[in-house]
């Protein structure tokens, strides 16, 4: 198996105790990377660390002091982090705003854009100050498509621009800023919807041009590449890896896509 060039980086991955951030904690930590996992469950952090030979550390990625300690914590310990994946991230049901309280929107935009940004600034900025670096935002197609979210879309779109920004602030310093925009992946969270019946899996999956919803597996395959030295000269991108779902939408105005030659 290929190192990526990763072999004996130092990754942090935030909400790296399930779903996308475990399975990049486990891609990466295949290639040789020193995984440290930044979840606010303490005990699932401690397991998913212990399953690929990470850390584990307790953070709420919207407390500012919390995540400065953090990034000076493995400033200290590691000599700094090469590698940084944004994926604590919240979810939102589909409500019309007289149904979204404030008190969702807070928590949704707090996690999903504040705690982005919160990292990337603690982190990134010591990336800048010893001249290397990779950071890697987790977005969604949510953020590229109107939809009934009217919290978590806003909130991903601003992270695409966010990671537009930062990777013009610090592109002269060696330190490349990407987004990886998941369309409708087979995650825990995703998983409770379906069975609250919040989604219907079946309409997500004929949603897409590929006809079927995405594994965790493929988002953190995009994200590895993203994050290693292959990617180089890509900072500044926002790569959707949701299975066609963009491309496959407007087709409904048609009548929907066409069945598969066979």
């Amino acid at each position: 198996m290929s190192d990526f060039g990763l072999q004996g980086k130092n990754a942090l991955i935030t909400g790296g105790a399930s779903g996308i951030g475990l399975a990049c904690a486990r891609w990466l930590a295949n290639r040789g990377c020193s995984v440290a996992i930044a979840d606010r469950d303490e005990q699932q952090a401690r397991s998913a660390a212990h399953a690929v030979g990470g850390t584990a550390f307790a953070v709420d990625v919207r407390d500012a002091e919390a995540v400065e300690r953090l990034a000076a914590t493995l400033e200290e310990r590691l000599g700094g982090v090469h590698v940084l994946v944004n994926c604590a991230g919240v979810l939102q049901n589909p409500l019309p705003p007289a149904q979204l309280t404030i008190k969702e929107w807070d928590l949704v935009v707090g996690v999903d854009l504040r705690g982005t940004y919160l990292m990337c600034a603690a982190v990134g900025s010591r990336m800048a100050g010893r001249g290397e670096g990779s950071i890697v935002n987790v977005a969604s197609v949510a953020g590229l498509r109107s939809g009934p979210l009217h919290a978590y879309g806003p909130a991903k779109a601003a992270v695409i621009s966010l990671t537009e920004c930062l990777a013009a602030e610090w592109g002269r310093s060696g330190v490349r800023v990407n987004a990886v925009s998941p369309g409708f992946t087979q995650t825990p969270s995703v998983a409770r919807s379906f069975e609250l019946g919040v989604l219907d899996k079946e309409v997500l999956a004929q949603s897409t041009a590929l006809g079927r919803l995405v594994d965790v597996e493929e988002i953190a395959a995009a994200i590895g590449f993203l994050a290693s030295p292959l990617a180089s000269a890509i900072t500044g991108a926002n790569l959707p890896v949701d299975a066609g779902f963009l491309v496959a939408t407007s087709w409904q105005a048609y009548g929907g896509l066409r069945p598969a030659c066979r």
